[in-house]
């Protein structure tokens, strides 16, 4: 027996002693390396949050950036804070933080109790609260302080913020803070791009967290010899884009008008330079505020991911093709109203029953169905005029730099797809696609590639890490061609005859463009036996426009569907769209001091802003005022501190421009367009709430109050009680055109 025993002694012996030769040997148990192990038990490791780069406008304008938010902490030891000389570092009654706590948090006592209580338990040095816990703003974190609350303490970090609320919003994106919770309670937060220029960028927007480390003892106190490493941030890179604030300013308070008061369906809109393909504006009705997501009505970016069937505005093409074929005589005389061909069983249709015998370029103006039909099957062939279509790219996507396009389909497969396609009808294409297009147009036959990203910057040393140049990318037509089309379309809104006469027009400024009115496809089956909805209002209205005629600077599309109409006087679909049209185009081009090519007007030029920071502001006021210049001045102060155009900035007649004082106080702000709030509030730095859209009615902040850094503002805003289609120019009744041809032609 003793035998035995001092057996499994000996046994038990070399089994301890092997295992304990074999941890001095090798440092490891269960596959963990001891010194590893030691080394993190008595390292703190700190992250040092990188900065997201900033997205700007082309001007510098500041369009998406970090703003400051704060994260709940209540700290259960002082020891891990035993560097500090503060007080009241370590929490002291539970229940009592937990009953002051959890209603300036949006939680129950109980909730933030059990989190704190598992702290305490778990021997932790500190607890955080989830989602409620994070990203609060200035105001919440000035309540929570005023509490004193002992143990509670507010880390600062970054948030998304768009001082323009929805200016831009599909092409900019937005970019949301997202928090991982490990299983032990601990939360780490980033920000990640999820549409938009944010998504498609994020790489270069994102930058690189650092870290502090540092050895430390049993109670958390930093020992002589730390070791400490520091590996600094690594900021994001700035986005410049090539939109410009103040177009892009004026395109979303046009269609916010006819937003109001036309309730349509969707719209689209997009302005580009015709030399560059820079694409200066772009906007979708519905669209969001990237500070207040909630519940989104559109999250695409229709100018390039909706792709629809364009109507008219396709003839633009068919023309082109005609003329650059040479099959295209302006004088010829062909019979409107109805073709048929053999290879259909009904004939096609104009919109209108007929006007008898035209000519072709009649035809081009009247937006006859008939004449580009004959155009494509007679003159130059169905399998040319595809040549052509793929030589202007419509067979696929446009390439611009943002996320999410869709290209359109060009549906050919049988002879009535042949035929409608040339006015726009069963083929599908995108606004993007369109304006691409058209550059050949205006380009002198050269197609650029359109884009909305300048250049990607260092935002240390602001040096240029990649710079985007326009690029001509095709060449469907000649420079004789693309002069024709110009000439021939300048005519659709010059001749009595012309579907845009007296609704188009510019007063200081030659347009050359071609209306749309294109069927929506019934996908519900609401008219049994049409493969298209019917009704006045059951249209997509649009109209692509370029202007000054003979050199045109720019392009742009507009597109409205189904408007609520005024149809019993009468109201046509091209109100809303020639509203946004005509008050876009020509301001913008003035803007951007392009002489008009109209003699019955005066030219209209911008100013440019001279140096007013750090100067007198009585002085920066008259200098202002007396070039005919809104100014408001904030404040009491004399001394010029900030103002809301930079040096040699070109700024519009009649616009207000801000001036910040060293002695700021709160304006009356009733009656302000949302845009100049939102001046006002970058340059104040107020932490603003924005309720309803148009003109202010109503502020939180009393006229003249003091202000600073990150008050809270509340501002609501009401629409005018305007028409819009007062505005408009009567038309005649042949600018009701409709694209359209019968069902019994689809085979």
């Amino acid at each position: 027996m003793s035998a035995v025993i001092m057996l499994l002694f000996v046994v038990m012996f070399l089994t301890v002693s092997g295992r304990f030769l074999y941890i001095q040997g090798t440092g490891e148990v269960e596959g963990v390396f001891l010194q590893d192990w030691a080394d993190k038990r008595r390292t703190n490791t700190y992250e040092i949050e990188a900065q997201r780069g900033t997205i700007y406008d082309r001007n510098g304008m500041v369009l998406a950036q970090d703003r400051a938010t704060y994260r709940v902490q209540a700290i259960l030891r002082d020891v891990y804070y035993a560097s500090s000389e503060s007080e009241d570092l370590e929490l002291a009654d539970p229940r009592d933080t937990a009953d002051t706590l959890a209603p300036l948090i949006g939680m129950e006592s109980n909730e933030v109790l059990e989190r704190i209580e598992f702290g305490i338990e778990n021997e932790r040095f500190q607890v955080e609260f989830g989602k409620n816990g994070q990203a609060l703003s200035q105001e919440m974190k000035e309540e929570i302080d005023a509490k004193n609350i002992p143990g509670i303490q507010l880390m600062k970090e970054s948030k998304r913020f768009y001082p323009n609320g929805m200016f831009a919003s599909h092409i900019i994106g937005f970019a949301q803070q997202k928090v991982i919770e490990n299983e032990d309670g601990e939360t780490k937060t980033f920000v990640e791009g999820i549409t938009g220029i944010e998504n498609q960028f994020n790489e270069q927007l994102v930058g690189k967290n650092g870290s502090i480390s540092y050895q430390r003892d049993k109670y958390n106190v930093k020992l002589l010899d730390s070791k400490e490493m520091v590996q600094q941030a690594e900021d994001g890179k700035d986005i410049y884009l090539t939109i410009d604030q103040k177009i892009q300013t004026i395109l979303e308070d046009s269609m916010t008008q006819v937003e109001d008061q036309y309730a349509p369906e969707r719209m689209t809109a997009v302005v580009m330079d015709a030399k560059t393909g820079e694409v200066l504006a772009m906007s979708n009705r519905p669209s969001y505020n990237p500070n207040q997501i909630g519940e989104v009505a559109n999250w695409y970016n229709d100018v390039i991911s909706t792709p629809f069937e364009p109507g008219s505005t396709m003839k633009v093409f068919t023309l082109a093709a005609a003329i650059e074929e040479g099959v295209y005589d302006p004088n010829e005389r062909y019979k409107s109203g109805s073709y048929k061909i053999d290879e259909i069983t009904y004939p096609l249709h104009d919109w209108k029953t007929t006007w008898g015998e035209i000519s072709y370029e009649e035809g081009i103006q009247r937006s006859s169905n008939v004449a580009v039909s004959k155009l494509v099957w007679e003159k130059m062939g169905t399998e040319t005029f595809l040549d052509y279509l793929n030589a202007f790219d419509f067979d696929q996507e446009s390439g611009i730099d943002l996320p999410g396009e869709q290209a359109g389909r060009i549906l050919y497969d049988w002879p009535i797809e042949k035929l409608t396609t040339s006015y726009g009808q069963g083929t599908t294409t995108t606004p993007i696609q369109l304006v691409k297009a058209a550059s050949a147009i205006t380009n002198k036959g050269d197609m650029v590639q359109p884009f909305v990203v300048s250049k990607v910057v260092d935002s240390k040393t602001g040096k240029v890490i990649e710079e985007h140049s326009p690029e001509v990318v095709g060449n469907p037509i000649s420079e004789q061609t693309s002069k024709k089309v110009l000439d021939t379309l300048e005519t659709v809104i010059t001749s009595e005859n012309g579907t845009g006469h007296n609704v188009y027009n510019l007063s200081d400024y030659s347009v050359a463009g071609k209306t749309g009115t294109a069927q929506i496809p019934d996908t519900e089956n609401l008219y049994p036996g049409s493969a298209y909805l019917k009704g006045d209002e059951n249209y997509i209205f649009s109209f692509l426009g370029m202007a000054p005629k003979d050199d045109p600077q720019l392009i742009m599309y507009v597109s409205v569907k189904q408007p609520d109409l005024d149809l019993e006087n009468y109201e046509s679909g091209s109100a809303p769209v020639s509203f946004i049209f005509k008050n876009v185009m020509e301001n913008s081009l003035h803007y951007l001091n392009i002489d008009p090519d109209k003699d019955s007007h005066e030219p209209i030029h911008t100013i440019t802003a001279p140096k007013l920071v750090g100067g007198s502001v009585q002085d920066a006021k008259m200098q202002l005022e007396e070039k005919g210049i809104v100014v408001t001045v904030i404040g009491d102060g004399n001394e010029v501190v900030k103002t809301s155009v930079a040096e040699d900035q070109k700024i519009l007649p009649n616009e207000r421009v801000l001036i910040i004082t060293d002695a700021p106080k709160m304006p009356d702000i009733i009656g302000w367009s949302l845009r100049d709030v939102l001046k006002l509030s970058d340059l104040l730095e107020l932490d603003l709430e924005v309720i309803g859209s148009g003109f202010a009615n109503a502020q939180s902040i009393d006229a003249g109050t003091e202000v600073m850094a990150n008050d809270y503002l509340m501002a609501e805003f009401s629409s005018p009680n305007t028409s819009i289609s007062s505005s408009v120019d009567e038309e005649i009744e042949d600018n009701k055109e409709t694209d359209s041809t019968s069902v019994e032609d689809v085979p």
